[in-house]
C-alpha cells in the first residue's frame, strides 16, 4: 500500500466519480467503497464498478446493508414515490442516517488499511437539502472519528475530506473533465432503469442536467 492512501465513497454518480479523480490528482492511492443498501436499482452499483476500473483504484469494495428494512425513504421503499418536482424542506429521497452509516464503515476500512483520509462527495451548494451533506456534519463526524478509533487515540488521526463541498454542479463537472472523468459511465438518477438510463425528471436528474448546461458541456447522460 502506498504511503498516502485514502478510502473514497463511490456511489456511481457524477459527484463521487469526480472525488475519486480529485483524490488521485492530489497524490492519493484510492480504495473505493460502495454500498448495496437496498436502493431502488443496481445501475448505480454497476456504474461504480465501471468508474473504479476506469480510474484504476487499488481496490473496490461493495458492502451489503439492509437500509430498505427500515424504509422511510423513497430511495429504499417502493411504496413511496420518487418526486418529480421540487419540494420545500428535506425531500422524501433523504435516506435516514445514510451518510453516517457509510462514513462509519469507510472509517473502519481506513483504520484497517492504515489510511488516514476519507473522501466523500457531499455538496452544500447544488444538493437536495439533505442534513448529512452539510459542512457541520462533516466536521462533527471527523471529530467523532478521532474520538472513537484506536488510530485517533494514538494521535495519527483521520481527516474527512469533502472537496466538492462549496462547488456548484457546473464547477464539479468542469473539474472532472479536466481530470479525465468519463461522465457517460456515471449514473445519478434516483430511478434509473436496468440499463442505467435516467428518468430526466427526479431532483438528481434536474441538478445534473442543469450542471452540464451551466458548464457549457454536452450532456452524456442516457435518458429513457
Amino acid at each position: 500500500m502506498a504511503e498516502k492512501s485514502a478510502v473514497v465513497l463511490l456511489s456511481g454518480g457524477l459527484d463521487s466519480a469526480t472525488v475519486v479523480a480529485i483524490a488521485q490528482a492530489a497524490g492519493y492511492s484510492c480504495y473505493s467503497m460502495s454500498f448495496d443498501y437496498g436502493q431502488r436499482h443496481r445501475s448505480e452499483l454497476q456504474a461504480a464498478e465501471r468508474i473504479a476500473r476506469q480510474l484504476g483504484v487499488i481496490e473496490h469494495k461493495v458492502i451489503g446493508l439492509n437500509l430498505n428494512g427500515m424504509g422511510g425513504s423513497a430511495l429504499t421503499d417502493s411504496a413511496i414515490a420518487i418526486p418529480e418536482s421540487p419540494a420545500a424542506g428535506i425531500p422524501v429521497t433523504y435516506v435516514p442516517a445514510r451518510n453516517t452509516v457509510f462514513l462509519s464503515l469507510a472509517l473502519g476500512w481506513a483504520e484497517v488499511l492504515g489510511a488516514r483520509d476519507i473522501f466523500i462527495g457531499v455538496n452544500a451548494v447544488d444538493y437536495s437539502g439533505y442534513p448529512d451533506c452539510r459542512p457541520e456534519f462533516i466536521a462533527a463526524f471527523e471529530r467523532m472519528a478521532n474520538l472513537a478509533t484506536k488510530a485517533g487515540i494514538e494521535g495519527q488521526g483521520f481527516r474527512i475530506q469533502a472537496p466538492l463541498q462549496n462547488m456548484s454542479k457546473a464547477q464539479i463537472i468542469e473539474a472532472g473533465i479536466k481530470l479525465g472523468v468519463d461522465y457517460a459511465a456515471t449514473v445519478s438518477c434516483y430511478q434509473a432503469d436496468g440499463e442505467g438510463r435516467a428518468c430526466g425528471k427526479c431532483d438528481s436528474c434536474r441538478l445534473r442536467a442543469a450542471g452540464f448546461i451551466a458548464a457549457g458541456v454536452a450532456d452524456p447522460t442516457r435518458y429513457r
